[in-house]
């Protein structure tokens, strides 16, 4: 089958993988010429491999006509690829595992991909999302294990699921449908109090008790980070919608009572406040993580100590939490601003997809989703780097995590769906 467009498309897409896969083979040829073994040579194959994956999805589209956003895909391979060298050089049985889940995380993508191309039919379902992702959030709490201070998983025996991952999918989806539905009603109000148009408290109400409920049962699982993610992303997604600052300001002034009230009730909120204030007077326990990471930092210096050169393992944690500390530091300042161009370009073209689109679900979704994906990539690395208090995410793509990846490729299913059905109402343009 021919389709032009998507040929025109999938050609600048095919360009792109290319580079990324060079980039992959020259980081995977790094690693095993730092140790030449028939063990290290696995590296080569997992290499082989994630090419081959990302190039049959390519083809895939290709043969199928699908004309979904041609630069996602390349964006994510960079991604995965800075994942698997540096997994394997920090761990080969973490690399392995990441590779195995990245596996998952394409297939996922495929089946979005291919069978949920009219996803307008998620629309309809908002209230199941919020109950669901209640029910997401309670489970940690009377079934999970605590790992890094955090009760947010379920330990399922072969591997352990972090719910909270695949909650702020349900988030989004739901505040995309109910705000689609009210976003009139939001942005101009429907009564007038003291000269300010308000909305109706059944407009407003299912927000705060869905944001309310999954701030709660956070705090209580401890896992401040996808608190403060859940958060900023709806913030984003009310001002998306309505356009109105007051929301924002009145959202401010609810953060910083909340973070308060955190500081003065929870231990480890006020824990991590201290540590971030002065990372030093807690050096040798809670405050070493983020001493080691400034370290590691200002070793690699503008181009880092190379591949395989640095230190990066004396950094507890440091394929999860701390990726971002061991990349900039063997390849320097460099690359950790090439890593974060690639998260803005990502950021960008998530956004353009959202202005594209058709109708307020498809731009609220697509708003939402890249809004998440940035905030969260902000998130993390301004704790890493001490500009935040250390919250504990991954680095979108990046990160050790299965849960994360697989909810990841699930986010990107999402988008180039919406960019697929923008795509296909519009005329072959060039270039």
């Amino acid at each position: 089958m021919f389709f032009p467009r998507a040929y025109h498309l999938r050609a600048v897409e095919g360009k792109l993988l290319f580079w990324a896969f060079a980039y992959l083979l020259v980081g995977a040829g790094a690693l095993y010429f730092l140790k030449p073994a028939p063990s290290t040579a696995v590296v080569l194959v997992g290499a082989l491999t994630t090419m081959a994956a990302f190039w049959g999805l390519h083809f895939f589209w290709s043969w199928t006509g699908f004309v979904g956003d041609p630069f996602l895909l390349p964006l994510v391979a960079l991604f995965s690829s800075t994942s698997l060298v540096f997994l394997y050089r920090l761990n080969p049985a973490y690399a392995f595992r990441q590779f195995v889940w990245l596996m998952i995380g394409l297939f996922t993508l495929w089946v979005i991909t291919r069978f949920l191309i009219r996803y307008r039919v998620l629309a309809d379902y908002k209230y199941v999302y919020a109950l669901a992702g209640v029910i997401g959030l309670l489970l940690p709490i009377f079934f999970g294990v605590e790992q890094g201070g955090a009760k947010s998983w379920l330990d399922l025996g072969l591997f352990q699921v972090q719910p909270s991952e695949f909650v702020k999918i349900l988030l989004v989806l739901f505040l995309a449908a109910f705000l689609a539905e009210n976003r009139l009603a939001l942005a101009e109000g429907t009564r007038t109090i003291m000269g300010v148009a308000l909305p109706a408290p059944q407009e407003w109400g299912p927000l705060l008790v869905m944001w309310g409920i999954s701030l709660l049962l956070l705090v209580f699982q401890k896992d401040l980070g996808a608190a403060l993610i859940y958060f900023t992303t709806f913030l984003a997604m009310v001002y998306a919608s309505t356009a109105r600052i007051t929301y924002v300001f009145l959202g401010g002034a609810l953060f910083l009572a909340g973070a308060a009230g955190s500081y003065a009730l929870f231990e480890h909120v006020r824990l991590r406040v201290e540590v971030w204030l002065n990372p030093w007077q807690y050096v040798e326990t809670a405050g070493y993580q983020v001493v080691q990471s400034l370290f590691a930092l200002a070793a690699g210096g503008l181009t880092g100590s190379g591949l395989g050169a640095g230190l990066p393992l004396f950094i507890p944690a440091v394929h999860t939490d701390f990726i971002f500390a061991a990349i900039s530091e063997e390849l320097g300042l460099a690359g950790g601003l090439g890593l974060l161009l690639i998260y803005m370009l990502f950021v960008y073209r998530g956004f353009l997809i959202a202005l594209a689109a058709r109708d307020d679900f498809s731009c609220l979704l697509a708003t939402g989703f890249t809004a998440l994906m940035g905030l969260q990539a902000f998130i993390i690395i301004a704790g890493v780097t001490k500009l935040l208090p250390l919250t504990g995410v991954t680095l979108p793509f990046v990160s050790y995590g299965g849960s994360s990846l697989v909810a990841n490729f699930i986010i990107l299913g999402l988008l180039l769906n919406i960019s697929h059905e923008t795509q296909l109402l519009k005329p072959l343009e060039n270039g």
